[in-house]
């Protein structure tokens, strides 16, 4: 049976895998090695390592083209970017992840780049900042403000601009939507959040189809060094092997949480798509899987109430980062990158905790802002 024959929770579990041989290891061992014996296509440890390749089989699997890792979701971001030609214009959304809309924005600041940011969920307003783009950057579900974009519609609408399209999956992951098949010229992720899970390493990935893409990341790769260690690439493959039950568990969690948070007397406003009302829930149900275990919810009282909010819990951890196992929530306008966002506005990354426990201790940190 080959893999194409395999459902995704399958295939997470065995991608990867070294060939099955008598008294051979089940998972790939981690390779410690910086130099290689001459003769082969290594050569030297920024070019490869034994452990990447392994990773990079399982997340090509999964996401359905060819993988690279990073040291970090930044540098596999800005490897993709840092290949378009000076004055090269590019589309992004106004709501994304603050470091590369921080890199974007420098970059067009510098007259590097050209760089024209529009609401990812206006499907209109997307393709007329495309227009001209030779790259269009879209994230969906988007960060912080949970918006859902219309994948199918801008992917074409960009390939019909000239423009390579290419989608952060972080929020998602390729349990939930694959946008690859959906025509996609390139997925990235934060290794660090879903698919390692654990919160104890930085890495970040880049899945391809094209030949040509793949070959110039990898010279990017090379070029730059942002390479990850092996150690950190084994935990990360580790990790990946219950990405299907732990995204599973935090996304029911997410949605009771989500309704219950909805019906509070003291939340003005709750971000999630599993919600019957809200704005993407349409869409998300067309496109994905599931809704994912990230909302965002926007608290009475205005700044000081979200803050209290944040250091009142004690079993969900205030802390930035997202994707583990254990609950965490920040304010995130507190953080420069992103003080465009809602003063009160609250990202809560849903672990695998039992709900009532969650929930509990949400009604408690919202409590506080009355006592």
């Amino acid at each position: 049976m080959s893999a194409d024959d395999l459902r995704v929770e399958t295939r997470v579990v065995h991608a990867g895998r070294p060939p099955r041989e008598e008294d051979g290891p089940l998972s790939e061992p981690i390779v410690l090695a910086s130099t290689y014996h001459a003769g082969g296509p290594t050569g030297y440890g920024r070019d490869g390592n034994p452990t990447w390749a392994s990773f990079e089989e399982a997340i090509g699997v999964l996401e359905g083209g060819s993988a690279l890792v990073f040291a970090s979701g930044m540098a596999a971001s800005t490897t993709l970017i840092e290949g378009l030609p000076v004055g090269a214009r590019v589309a992004a959304p106004t709501s994304a992840y603050m470091g590369v809309r921080t890199f974007l924005r420098e970059r067009g600041e510098a007259g590097r780049l050209d760089v024209a940011f529009a609401d990812v969920t206006d499907t209109d307003a997307m393709l007329a900042a495309s227009d001209g783009a030779a790259m269009l950057w879209l994230e969906s579900p988007t960060n912080p403000l949970i918006g859902v974009a219309d994948l199918p519609a801008l992917i074409a609408g960009g390939h019909e601009r000239g423009a390579r399209v290419v989608v952060d999956n972080t929020f998602a992951t390729p349990i939930l939507q694959q946008p690859l098949q959906l025509g996609a010229d390139a997925v990235v992720h934060s290794v660090t959040k879903y698919l390692a899970g654990h919160a104890d390493l930085l890495m970040g990935a880049v899945v391809v189809r094209d030949a040509q893409m793949l070959e110039s990341l990898i010279h990017g790769r090379h070029l730059y060094g942002g390479v990850p260690g092996p150690v950190e690439t084994f935990l990360a493959l580790r990790g990946l092997r219950t990405l299907a039950l732990r995204v599973e568990r935090a996304e029911s969690n997410c949605g009771v949480l989500a309704e219950r948070l909805s019906a509070h007397p003291l939340v003005e406003r709750v971000r999630y798509p599993g919600l019957s009302d809200d704005p993407g829930h349409e869409r998300a149900l067309g496109q994905m899987k599931g809704f994912g275990a990230m909302l965002s919810f926007e608290v009475a009282g205005g700044v000081g109430a979200a803050e209290r909010v944040c250091a009142s819990a004690r079993v969900i951890t205030h802390a930035t980062s997202l994707g583990g196992v254990e609950s965490l929530m920040e304010r995130r306008a507190r953080w420069a990158g992103d003080a465009d966002m809602p003063p009160s506005l609250i990202r809560l990354s849903v672990g695998i905790e039992h709900v009532e426990d969650l929930w509990a201790d949400l009604e408690r940190a919202l409590g506080s802002i009355v006592d």
